[in-house]
């Protein structure tokens, strides 16, 4: 099954194709299995598939790890 294990090629072709992107800022595609996919542009870094649940899972622990820290810092004051 190709979603299961995707080549490289497929991995480039879901990244580019504009359908897998809402807005064309938030990565959606239920196919790649990856957490976090490069950008369309791959000097930008990387994204969220926000397609799947774990990718939502990482995505509210990084932002609560934010909010938690800046809470802290704010309060330390």
């Amino acid at each position: 099954m190709e979603s299961q294990n995707p080549s490289k090629e497929q991995l480039r072709k879901w990244n580019q194709d504009p359908d897998n992107w809402i807005w064309g800022i938030f990565y959606f595609n239920h196919e790649d299995k990856r957490l976090m996919p490069p950008k369309r542009n791959r000097m930008m870094g990387w994204t969220i598939n926000f397609a799947n649940p774990f990718s939502i899972g990482l995505f509210v622990l990084i932002l609560g790890g934010i909010i938690g820290i800046s809470f802290l810092l704010k309060n330390s004051k």
